[in-house]
């Protein structure tokens, strides 16, 4: 069944990427007189992101103008987070800073990205809280404030959001360990049972409910944290009037694990693994941003045959992940049979994956400059004969499950959320697809080649549970599609750049003499150099837009580790989708968000 479209929004894909510096020039011409001491306007940036330092006086009136007052405004607060700078070596042509608060702002009219930077000093870490400015900022500077102790002057709940309240400093400053082993063993006494467990006592008042009118009193229902009720250790508070919800409170972090306080610990190439574990239904698929971000660092140019290798693999998970989705959001509206079938033809996926990679759910099998080992042979027929059969499942699922009349009356005009309401809250990738909004990464900015395949961009009206199913109940189509140009287009040649900062370093460079076989020993044990630096790079992952953000002081590890996941944001929108309607409407907008709590926590 073809997924509905609608012509209310232009193309971005076809936008220009307006040229670097631009929208810094409007600042400086706007706010000549009031951007102050920090002013350094050009960095190092290895993504080539225009950087503004702002006066932190001044950052609510600049992130304001850029909002609304520029031409092609950066409607979009992607992501919101902090660095701690004090042991940092490589700051050049930077302003002194403890720590530094980075704004990354999304302009779909531009197709281009903005960087605002604060710098702060440890005895003054407060800024002014831009909730009031994009919604989707309350959960970021919860996270900063969690992480790094940088409190924020408004915030209508600024409160522990990843960790338990209980939680003593601030994990992601570097004066926090980062293993067990550097700790003092744990000790559970009587006194700290008691004050967890009154922490753990629920007060709606704390949590910003309110009573309807005087003599009522709140009627809530924790749903959750069990999984698979809620598709992941999560929980929501909800406030009830009888069926129909008043307010709804997410209450995450169970599963938060300091997937960035590791990234900050392990070494370049050794942190892969660790990737695999965001979306954790997303495999090779989380590799690849990071490993693209790292190569963007070192200044690596991998070969055309790694390019398609990665994407042929990164679109096998995406149907994967699709299926998962598909199936247990069948299970969710009362369907039992469709996930049974769905799950088999993730298993055909996973024999696949497994045939080329060696391991099935999390095979880590990208490599930085390349991936792991060649295509093996045989490879071509077990592909040719998936797309051969999957085709048919796909019809067949529209049958029994899309295409079901209780189907539809269990999600059209449930959970419909606007484009602006979407760009308002940080939604990306099929949800944001699913509102009209005709935005995909591969398309609008293509990596690793996607430039050269030809696929479609399926579009939903309104937003709704029926419309996020159905786009990617299309987008798995679209990526048969791509496989098959793979397959009949896999280039010939290396399965790994010719760079000195691949890992593992290249076989042939052991070899000639002593040196360079010490130097491909610590190429492998400690992993590569890469330069001091800093870079963005984001794709199009299963569930939305997914980035990494590292920054390089020119060592064997990275200086800092922002993981920007799609799932975060995506759940701060469950209030404003599900008020007014039931708790069965609830389950149906949870299914149809389609999120993993590792890649809301990391």
């Amino acid at each position: 069944m073809p997924v509905r479209e609608t012509t209310a929004i232009p193309e971005p894909a076809s936008t220009p990427r307006a040229p670097h510096g631009s929208v810094l020039d409007e600042l400086h011409q706007r706010f000549s007189d009031r951007l102050g001491p920090v002013q350094s306007r050009v960095e190092g940036n290895r993504d080539g992101m225009p950087t503004q330092w702002v006066a932190r006086e001044h950052l609510t009136d600049v992130l304001w103008h850029l909002k609304e007052n520029v031409a092609q405004p950066y409607r979009m607060l992607f992501d919101l987070t902090a660095i701690d700078e004090r042991t940092r070596g490589h700051r050049e042509g930077q302003p002194p800073s403890d720590f530094t608060v980075v704004y990354q702002l999304l302009s779909f009219d531009r197709n281009a990205d903005v960087r605002i930077k604060v710098a702060l000093r440890e005895a003054d870490l407060r800024l002014p809280s831009i909730v009031s400015i994009w919604p989707a900022a309350n959960w970021y500077e919860c996270e900063v404030w969690d992480l790094f102790g940088i409190s924020f002057d408004g915030h209508p709940h600024l409160r522990r959001i990843l960790l338990p309240p209980t939680w003593q400093g601030h994990p992601l400053r570097k004066d926090h360990p980062a293993r067990a082993t550097e700790m003092a063993p744990f000790q559970l006494t009587p006194q700290k049972v008691q004050a967890e467990q009154e922490a753990m006592l629920f007060n709606p008042a704390a949590w910003g409910m309110q009573r309807g009118a005087e003599g009522t009193d709140f009627m809530f229902l924790n749903l959750g944290p069990n999984h698979p009720s809620v598709h992941g250790v999560f929980r929501i508070a909800l406030q009830l009037d009888g069926e129909t919800i008043v307010d709804a409170v997410p209450d995450i972090g169970f599963h938060h694990r300091g997937a960035e306080k590791m990234g900050e610990r392990q070494s370049w190439h050794t942190y892969i693994p660790y990737t695999d574990r965001i979306d954790y239904l997303g495999g090779v698929m989380n590799n690849l941003p990071y490993v693209l971000t790292v190569e963007k660092l070192a200044g690596i140019e991998v070969p055309a045959r790694v390019q398609v290798i990665r994407v042929m693999m990164a679109e096998f998970f995406r149907i994967a992940s699709h299926l998962v989705f598909y199936g247990a959001f069948a299970q969710d509206l009362g369907a039992m049979s469709p996930v049974f079938f769905m799950f088999t033809d993730r298993e055909r996926v996973f024999d696949i994956v497994e045939a080329i990679c060696g391991g099935r759910m999390h095979p880590s099998w990208f490599r930085i400059g390349g991936v792991a080992q060649d295509l093996p042979q045989g490879w071509d027929r077990l592909v040719r004969d998936f797309l051969a059969y999957m085709p048919p499942r796909l019809d067949e699922y529209e049958h029994i499950a899309i295409g079901n009349r209780i189907f539809k009356k269990r999600t059209r005009g449930i959970g419909a959320c606007s484009i602006d309401e979407a760009i308002e809250w940080g939604v990306t990738g099929p949800n944001l697809r699913a509102c009209g909004f005709e935005w995909d990464w591969r398309k609008a900015r293509p990596y690793s080649g996607y430039e050269n395949f030809e696929f479609d961009i399926p579009i939903g009206t309104v937003g709704d549970c029926y419309d996020r199913c159905a786009v990617r109940a299309e987008e798995m189509r679209q990526s048969l599609c791509i496989i098959e140009q793979c397959l009949n287009n896999m280039p010939t040649g290396s399965y790994k750049a010719d760079h000195p900062l691949t890992t593992p370093p290249l076989r042939r460079h052991t070899m000639h003499d002593i040196e360079t076989l010490i130097d491909h020993f610590l190429g492998v044990s400690w992993g590569p150099v890469i330069p001091a630096g800093e870079a963005f790079v984001g794709i199009e992952a299963t569930k939305g837009a997914n980035g990494y953000y590292l920054v390089s002081d020119g060592s064997t590890m990275s200086y800092r580790t922002r993981i920007r996941t799609p799932s975060f944001p995506h759940l701060q929108l469950i209030p404003l989708l599900c008020r007014g309607l039931t708790v069965a409407d609830l389950v149906a907008i949870l299914g149809s968000i389609d999120f993993v709590m590792a890649d809301v926590d990391r």
